[in-house]
């Protein structure tokens, strides 16, 4: 699998894992899963852009 094909995949995994956790982390009240969950999820985002930087570079 091309690096920026995983990146993007990798990226999307991120996002759900980490609005997962943002959303139980507000269900049961607690901050800490909540904000580690918003931060997965804004890695994710970032690790996906640049999947999709990598795969325009590789045209």
């Amino acid at each position: 699998m091309k690096s920026s094909t995983k990146n993007i995949a990798e990226g999307k995994l991120h996002q759900a894992k980490g609005k997962v956790k943002e959303v139980v982390g507000a269900a049961i009240n607690n901050h800490d899963l909540e904000i580690e969950g918003k931060g997965e999820n804004l890695d994710g985002k970032i690790q996906e852009k640049i999947g999709k930087i990598e795969k325009d570079i590789e045209k």
